[in-house]
C-alpha cells in the first residue's frame, strides 16, 4: 500500500486505500509520555528508528501524508481486511482541484471523485464526477497496480524503506531525532516522488529529516525537507501515524450511493 504520485493531467496513482475525511481525524500523533509503560527503545538512534516501523506492518493505524502538493488521510484495519483513504490536491494556477476517496472492504473496492476547475468542464470527465462511489471490477484492476490493495504492504509512505535509507541521525530529545536521509535509496517508498528525485539529482543523497516516536518507540512522524530546485518548490514531505491498534473497520457505502465504475476510471489509472 503506497501513495505513488499525483498527476494534474488527470492521472492519479494510489496503491493505498485507507479511511480519511469521512472520519475527519487529523491523525495528529499523541505527545511523548515518559510516564507510560514502554518497551525498551534501542539506545542507538538508527536502531531506534528502524524498530519504530514494526508496528505499522500489523496494519491497524491511522495516518496523514503531505507530499508534493497532495494531502492524504486515512487508516488501515487489518482485522476486518478493510481500509480507506481520502486525498486532496489543487493548483489555482492550473485551475485544477480534485478530491478522491478510495474504499477497500475485501474483496470489493470503490472510488469516489470530486473534480473542480478545468477538469470538471471536460466532457470526458462527466461520467467520473457523479458524486457516487464507483464499484471497481476486480478483474480489471488486476493490471492496474495503483487501484490494488496489498495487505502484505500496508504502509502508505514506506517508512521502513525510508528509515533504512537514513545515513546520519542523532537523538535530539525524548522521542525526537534528526539527521540526513538518502532518498535515492528509497525510491519505492510511497513518500518518494520520481519527479522530485530527478530534479534533486545528487542533492537527494543527503536531505535533512526529523522523526518522532511515542513512548512505546513507535513512529509518529517523519518529515523530510526538500530544497527548491528547478521547477520543484521547497517543500516538506511528511507522514504521521496515530491510533496504533485502535483503528476502526471501514464500511461499504450504501447501495443507493454506488454505481459500477465506467471505462474511464480504468483508463485514468492505467499504467
Amino acid at each position: 500500500m503506497k501513495i505513488r504520485r499525483w498527476t494534474i493531467a488527470g492521472v492519479v496513482a494510489a496503491t493505498l486505500l485507507t479511511p480519511g475525511l469521512t472520519a475527519c481525524n487529523s491523525a495528529t500523533p499523541a505527545p511523548f509520555d515518559a510516564q507510560s509503560a514502554a518497551p525498551a527503545i534501542p539506545a542507538d538512534p538508527k536502531e531506534a528508528l528502524l524498530a519504530s516501523t514494526k508496528e505499522i506492518a500489523k496494519g491497524n493505524f491511522r495516518f496523514a501524508v503531505e507530499s508534493n502538493g497532495m494531502n492524504s488521510t486515512g487508516s488501515v484495519h487489518m482485522p476486518s481486511r478493510s481500509a480507506q483513504m481520502s486525498m486532496k490536491a489543487a493548483d489555482a494556477t492550473l485551475d485544477f482541484s480534485m478530491e478522491i476517496e478510495l474504499i477497500y472492504v475485501e474483496p470489493d473496492s470503490y472510488v469516489k471523485m470530486k473534480l473542480g476547475g478545468a477538469l470538471a468542464d471536460m466532457p470526458e470527465m462527466a461520467s467520473l464526477n457523479t458524486g457516487k462511489y464507483m464499484h471497481l471490477d476486480q478483474s480489471k484492476v488486476k493490471s492496474i497496480k495503483d487501484l490494488q490493495f496489498d495487505f502484505n504492504d500496508v504502509d502508505p509512505a514506506g517508512a521502513a524503506l525510508l528509515t533504512k535509507a537514513i545515513v546520519d541521525v542523532q537523538k535530539t530529545g525524548e522521542g525526537t531525532y534528526s539527521g540526513k536521509i538518502d532518498l535515492s535509496k528509497a525510491t519505492e517508498a510511497g513518500l518518494s516522488d520520481e519527479d522530485v528525485l530527478k530534479a534533486l539529482g545528487a542533492q537527494a543523497n543527503s536531505l535533512p529529516f526529523t522523526a518522532k516516536l511515542d513512548a512505546q518507540g513507535r513512529l509518529t512522524e517523519l518529515a523530510i525537507k526538500v530544497p527548491a530546485v528547478g521547477e520543484i518548490k521547497e517543500q516538506e514531505l511528511k507522514v504521521t501515524y496515530s491510533d496504533y491498534g485502535a483503528a476502526t473497520a471501514t464500511q461499504k457505502p450504501e447501495a443507493s450511493q454506488t454505481q459500477e465504475a465506467p471505462a474511464g476510471v480504468y483508463e485514468m489509472w492505467k499504467d
